[in-house]
């Protein structure tokens, strides 16, 4: 069992926290981590993704997807069952869950949908303009030459 200290992070940083505490959480060996429901994660395009998660055995209403503090919660209860039906095989398991996914930066989700057992959670990244790469045009000598001597004529 390999355990890191951020404590340097923290110290030398400002600002880092989240970063810090996603390593932490990710290289925890202890905490179990959660199997069901299975889901998958793709990726559709260059800045969209797709969460698909099996909900077998649940509507919509006793789904609920939230994104609070820069994470996507993907939650189920079923809502109390007829206790007149008596199973001889019950296989699909629709025990209540939580899912929780930490999100990046900029990463928001645009829609949820459920159709055959399958819940689409949609999301993309969105990078503000101030944060995407700028080309900057390079003027040569004689043009701030210019510029300078159009104010000084002014």
């Amino acid at each position: 069992m390999r355990t890191y200290d951020f404590s340097p992070l923290y110290r030398a940083t400002v600002g880092f926290d989240r970063i810090a505490d996603l390593m932490d959480r990710v290289l925890s060996a202890d905490a179990p981590q959660p199997t069901y429901p299975p889901y998958n994660i793709e990726k559709t395009d260059e800045n969209a993704y797709r969460i698909t998660i099996a909900v077998a055995g649940f509507t919509g209403d006793e789904l609920n997807v939230e994104v609070k503090e820069g994470a996507l919660l993907v939650s189920a209860r079923k809502a109390a069952e007829d206790e007149s039906k008596t199973y001889l095989h019950r296989g699909i398991a629709t025990r209540a869950f939580e899912r929780r996914f930490a999100l990046a930066d900029h990463v928001k989700v645009t829609g949820a949908t459920h159709a055959d057992g399958m819940l689409h959670v949609d999301l993309v990244r969105e990078v503000p303009e101030a944060l995407k790469p700028r080309r900057i045009e390079i003027a040569g000598a004689d043009t701030v030459e210019a510029k300078a001597v159009e104010k000084a004529e002014a």
